[in-house]
C-alpha cells in the first residue's frame, strides 16, 4: 500500500514539472536509447547531431570568460576554464567539475554544462575547471578516473600558468554530477591517499546525485523503473555494463562503492545532493549513512521533485540549487 502512494505520488509530481522540462527529459532519454547500439557501442554521430556545443570564448559573456587547454595530448584530455569577472583582489575557490553522462556520453563542451559552469561560476564567485575525460565503451574502467586524476595532476603541476591570480588553490573542491559525482568518490579516495597534492588542497566533496549502482533492485528503481525522467533503468545497465570491465557485475567496487572501506582516508566534508524522481535516489541515500558509518562529515541537499540532472535543466530547482551552495562552498 504505502509503496502504491508513493508511485503515486511521483506520478503526480513528474506531471507537475513544467512542460519544457518534461519534453527535454523525454528527448534526452529518446536520443539515448537511439544512440545505444544493441552491440554494446555509442553512435557518436548522431550525438553529433542533436547534443548543442558551447564554443569558449575568452571574451566574458555573462559575467564570466571561457577558454579551452588540452592538458595530455597523449589522450586528448582537455579542461575548459570558467572565470568570473570584476572579483578585484578578492580570492576564488576553485571547482574542479567532472560531467555526467553515465561514463558513456556527454562532454564539458555540451551547451547544458557550458551554461551550469558558466552560472556557479558567476554566482558562487568560484574559478570552474571542467573536465572532458574519454569516454565508455571505447574507453572503459578506469580510463575515466586516470583522465581526471590527470585533471588534478595538471592544476597542480602547471595550474598557475593558466589561472588568474585571483584563483586559490587551496581551496579547491571536487564536484560532479550523475557519473561525474561517482568520479568526485574514487578521485577523492585516491587524493587521500596521496601523501602532498599543494599547492591544490582539496576542502570539500560535492556529489550531484551521483551514479552508483548494484545488482540489487532498490525500491526507487522498482517504483520508477523505466518511467523516471531522463534516465531508465535499461540505460543505466546498459552505461555500466559498458564502463566496468568486461564479466564484472554491477557490484563491483566501481559502482557499489559502500563496500569499502574508506574509514582510514582523511576525506573533507561531503555534499550529496538527492532529487525525489531520480531512480538512483535509493543508491545516494546509502552513499551518505556509509559515510556517516566511516566517520566522515557529510550534509545532503534533498529536493522532492528533482529528477536526475534537474541541475542542467530549465527550472527553478536548477537556480534554487545554485543558491543552495552558498553555504558549503563558503561562498558570497
Amino acid at each position: 500500500m504505502a509503496g502504491s502512494c508513493e508511485q503515486g505520488r511521483a506520478e503526480c509530481l513528474i506531471s507537475s514539472l513544467p512542460r519544457r522540462v518534461r519534453w527535454l527529459c523525454w528527448f534526452f532519454k529518446t536520443m539515448c536509447s537511439i544512440g545505444r547500439r544493441s552491440n554494446g557501442t555509442v553512435n557518436r554521430t548522431l550525438g553529433a547531431w542533436v547534443i548543442l556545443k558551447a564554443p569558449a570564448n575568452e571574451t566574458p559573456t555573462r559575467g564570466v570568460y571561457t577558454k579551452d587547454i588540452v592538458i595530455d595530448e597523449a589522450t586528448g584530455v582537455w579542461v575548459r576554464l570558467f572565470v568570473p569577472v570584476n572579483d578585484g583582489d578578492r580570492s576564488l575557490p576553485v571547482v574542479v567539475y567532472f560531467h555526467g553522462g553515465g561514463f558513456c556520453l556527454l562532454s564539458a563542451s555540451d551547451e547544458t554544462y557550458d551554461t551550469f559552469c558558466r552560472r556557479l561560476a558567476k554566482r558562487r564567485r568560484v574559478v570552474v575547471v571542467s573536465v572532458d575525460y574519454r569516454l565508455a565503451p571505447e574507453h572503459k574502467y578506469p580510463a575515466a578516473y586516470d583522465d581526471c586524476f590527470a585533471a588534478l595532476a595538471w592544476l597542480r603541476a602547471r595550474g598557475r600558468d593558466h589561472l588568474p591570480p585571483s584563483a586559490d588553490l587551496s581551496r579547491c573542491f571536487l564536484m560532479g554530477d550523475s557519473a561525474g559525482g561517482n568520479i568526485v568518490h574514487h578521485i577523492g579516495c585516491r587524493v587521500a591517499g596521496q601523501k602532498d597534492m599543494s599547492p591544490v588542497n582539496i576542502v570539500g566533496h560535492v556529489f550531484i546525485q551521483p551514479f552508483f549502482g548494484g545488482e540489487e533492485r532498490t525500491p526507487a528503481e522498482l517504483r520508477l523503473g523505466d518511467g523516471a525522467p531522463l534516465i531508465s533503468l535499461e540505460a543505466t545497465d546498459w552505461c555500466w555494463k559498458a564502463f566496468l570491465p568486461v564479466g564484472a557485475t554491477r557490484d563491483h567496487p566501481v559502482a557499489h562503492v559502500t563496500g569499502d572501506d574508506i574509514s582510514g582516508l582523511s576525506l573533507p566534508p561531503s555534499l550529496v545532493v538527492v532529487g525525489g524522481l531520480d531512480l538512483l535516489q535509493d543508491w545516494q541515500l546509502r552513499y551518505v549513512e556509509h559515510l556517516k558509518n566511516m566517520g566522515k562529515h557529510v550534509e545532503i541537499l534533498f529536493y522532492e521533485d528533482g529528477v536526475h540532472g534537474f541541475h542542467a535543466l530549465p527550472y527553478y530547482l536548477s537556480s534554487k540549487f545554485i543558491d543552495d551552495l552558498r553555504h558549503f562552498l563558503q561562498t558570497p
